[in-house]
């Protein structure tokens, strides 16, 4: 069964309470969904950490980083995953930042 959810990409946070914190997406998802976005969220931090460590190599370019390529890929399949689930408001916004 699917219910509304708020979600602030830049904190990771998948909320049901609308008032319970700062949000820019509303969707509507069921459990699973909610799983899916959760774990992207995760590996999308996951990559955001590593890619740090890289920064203090100077040697090591910013474009040779695969960090980097993956938290670029996790973060795309997270706006993917809102635009699906989300409200018509919602698709129009991530539509309006032509990240997809």
């Amino acid at each position: 069964m699917k219910k509304r959810y708020y979600v602030e990409v830049s904190s990771g946070e998948i909320l049901e309470d609308q008032g319970a914190s700062g949000y820019h997406f509303e969707i509507d998802a069921d459990e699973e969904d909610v799983f899916k976005l959760s774990e992207l969220f995760d590996l999308a931090d996951k990559d955001s950490r590593l890619s740090l460590y890289r920064s203090h190599v100077p040697a090591m370019s910013y474009h040779e980083d695969k960090n980097n390529d993956d938290y670029d890929d996790h973060l795309k399949q997270i706006y993917t995953l809102i635009h699906k689930l989300g409200s018509e408001k919602t698709k129009e916004h991530i539509e309006s930042m032509k990240i997809l």
